[in-house]
């Protein structure tokens, strides 16, 4: 029913009118700024995924006409004992990086989590490596392990002890990039975890300690089980990179020496802009991807199961 102000009849419906033009008006202008952004994301993510996809069911050589291979190079993936090599590499890799990372950042965050003389300077120092590119970082210590003119070398000679290979031994150089990996990665671990342990409270670490609960006890049964979403988070997070490493292995050993440091995705870059067999390397990339995927599904159940608990 129209209402009447002064001389003039206002329609309920002619407002509802009003409101839904003036809700398009602005749902159009905010199109208007977000689709830049969009476009962006479509053309840069998406697109590329999708391109990706269909190339790795193509023998594509980045230069030629592409052709239709369908699962030939997902089957040649299979009995490639360089992608086995590179997947073996890879697991080593993240087997050591992950748990260490984690548990040394717990073990770091622990002893940093108190108020002592200088605090700040230390909790600086230890994330300060973790800024530090992974490219510096390898020009870095490329210098330090140089076989003959490093530092690393010439200390064990002042120390009496014989000269080592580093990067240009097989049986040494993952280990370094593992070691290398972690005097970096273990800085964010630490942050997270600091963070994390004030979110600890207060009233049951007491209530433990009144109950007569150590040191150890109260770290057991208080302290870890508070901080289990954010170790689950720090793993799968750490398990993205260390599967996805790349470009500490391109600075430093470039998948040598004798492939013994050849990842996966130095693989897949080895054999899409050096071999140039663009299809067979978008199939790994692929195969990597649905490892990355696992692994957070994987990730994602255990941390429900132990929530439903």
């Amino acid at each position: 029913m129209a209402s009447v102000v002064g001389t003039f009849t206002i329609d309920p419906r002619a407002r509802q009118a009003a409101a839904k033009r003036r809700t398009r008006g602005e749902g159009a202008t905010a199109w208007a700024f977000v689709s830049p952004s969009v476009l962006i994301i479509l053309g840069l993510s998406i697109v590329p995924v999708v391109w990706s996809l269909l190339l790795s069911f193509q023998a594509n050589d980045l230069v030629s006409p592409s052709r239709w291979v369908g699962l030939a190079n997902y089957q040649a993936l299979k009995a490639d004992p360089a992608f086995k090599a590179a997947v073996e590499h890879t697991l080593v890799y993240t087997a050591l990086y992950v748990p260490l990372s984690v548990v040394g950042g717990l073990g770091i965050a622990l002893m940093l989590d108190r108020q002592i003389r200088f605090i700040s300077i230390y909790r600086t120092l230890v994330f300060v490596p973790f800024v530090v590119s992974a490219a510096a970082q390898g020009v870095l210590f490329s210098f330090v392990l140089d076989p003959e003119f490093g530092a690393a070398n010439s200390v064990l000679h002042k120390l009496g002890l014989p000269a080592q290979g580093f990067f240009s031994d097989p049986g040494q150089a993952l280990y370094l990039l593992v070691a290398i990996s972690l005097w970096s990665g273990t800085g964010f671990c630490v942050i997270v975890y600091l963070a994390a342990l004030q979110g600890v409270p207060g009233e049951l670490v007491e209530a433990a300690r009144i109950d007569g609960a150590g040191r150890a006890s109260v770290l057991r049964h208080v302290v870890l089980p508070t901080l289990t979403p954010v170790t689950v988070f720090l793993v799968l997070f750490q398990t993205i990179n260390a599967l996805q490493v790349f470009d500490l292995v391109f600075v430093t050993t470039k998948g040598g020496p004798l492939g013994s440091t050849t990842v996966i995705v130095y693989f897949i870059w080895e054999k899409a802009f050096k071999t140039f067999t663009a299809g067979y390397s978008a199939a790994a990339a692929y195969a990597l991807a649905v490892a990355l995927l696992l692994a957070g599904l994987l990730l994602q159940l255990y941390q429900r199961r132990r929530a439903a608990r």
